[in-house]
């Protein structure tokens, strides 16, 4: 009786559930320092606020196409297999390997599978930084969200099962757009107050701060949103 109650009430807990989600995969190391350094870098050749607003944006842009293409790559690679109400738990099933292993590299850093982008890749964003123009900026964008989604995308497969399972197309694609635009908000927000150079370091010292308390809390709440979901 109780999972079938959980059943009938999964659309109650499907928003927020989507919501939180993109809001813990938003807080994303890798995205957020490289719109640091792209800032950092543009103010250092001497760029007005303008060009700095326009290029981050272009950066901001391309992450979320990207990402929202990626999803919806996914969404049609589900749907091939057509397997009602069983992709939730295999999204479940990720979201809790995902978060663990968080959880093993916070306690073990030595633990040789890392969630995060591989250091081969730092050179190839590096260059193209460096490239310093518009196109760029977007192809920067891109690159990052190709590079990071299998190492961080956990939370993202997580939400992408869950569509599949309790949505027709069009209801998630637009879940998909709300789930990429709270993925992208924080790197908005940082960008419109990262333009005033001043701001730029305390925003970076407050991004320095961030501990290994706070990641690991993140961790256990992913694991719990997993735990959920296989009680449904």
């Amino acid at each position: 009786m109780f999972s079938s109650y959980l059943a009938t009430s999964a659309h109650g807990f499907f928003l927020p559930v989507i919501m939180a989600s993109a809001l813990i995969d938003s807080i994303n190391p890798c995205a957020i320092s490289v719109l640091f350094l792209t800032i950092t870098f543009l103010f250092s050749l001497g760029k007005n606020r303008k060009f700095v607003l326009i290029s981050g944006g272009v950066y901001i842009l391309a992450i979320a196409i990207v990402y929202t293409l990626i999803g919806l790559g996914a969404l049609q690679a589900l749907s091939f297999f057509n397997v009602p109400n069983i992709m939730a738990k295999v999204g479940a099933s990720i979201l809790l390997i995902y978060s663990i292993i968080g959880l093993i590299n916070e306690f073990y850093p030595s633990f040789p599978i890392k969630l995060k982008m591989p250091e081969s890749t730092h050179t190839t964003l590096a260059k193209v930084i460096n490239m310093g123009s518009i196109p760029a900026f977007f192809l920067l964008g891109g690159l990052v969200a190709m590079f990071e989604f299998p190492c961080t995308g956990g939370p993202y497969l997580f939400v992408l099962t869950l569509l599949h399972d309790y949505m027709n197309f069009w209801k998630g694609f637009w879940y998909l757009i709300m789930y990429n635009f709270v993925f992208v908000l924080p790197l908005i927000l940082i960008l419109l107050f990262a333009t005033n150079k001043v701001m730029t370091e305390k925003i970076d010292r407050l991004r320095r701060l961030e501990t290994k308390k706070a990641r690991v809390i993140l961790l256990l709440v992913l694991i719990a949103f997993g735990i959920m979901m296989f009680l449904l």
